[in-house]
């Protein structure tokens, strides 16, 4: 796994990248009530806005990590976006995509860079 200093994680499964946020994200954020997913097959590129995150605190933008298309999203968070919080690491991912470019992961911190950071 891979980290964002906007505290996202990267895992590669396949030849796809699964992105979500750490468990760190979903505590600051509180109880989350809403997620807006991206739709399948959108192009996105580094930084840009694609998933906007409602808790009982704040609203929160996600930022694509990478260069890609989304090719799967997380539907179960549409029903139940409190597994963001129970499970922010696991079965609350948002969004799977194909990248251009998977060495760009590489720039991200891994675990103990990321709990240093957010020591």
């Amino acid at each position: 796994m891979k980290f964002t200093e906007e505290h996202e994680w990267l895992r590669v499964e396949d030849d796809l990248v699964v992105v979500g946020i750490t468990a760190h994200a979903s505590e600051q954020l509180g109880d989350v009530v809403f997620v807006e997913l991206p739709d399948e097959g959108t192009t996105v590129s580094k930084d840009d806005e694609i998933v906007v995150i409602e808790s009982v605190k704040a609203a929160s933008d996600i930022l694509a990590p990478l260069d890609g298309e989304i090719v799967e999203v997380n539907e179960a968070l549409a029903d139940a976006p409190g597994l963001v919080n129970e499970d922010p690491l696991g079965a609350a991912w948002f969004f799977k995509m194909k990248v251009d470019d998977l060495s760009a992961m590489d720039e991200y911190m891994d675990e103990a860079a990321y709990k240093k950071f957010i020591g």
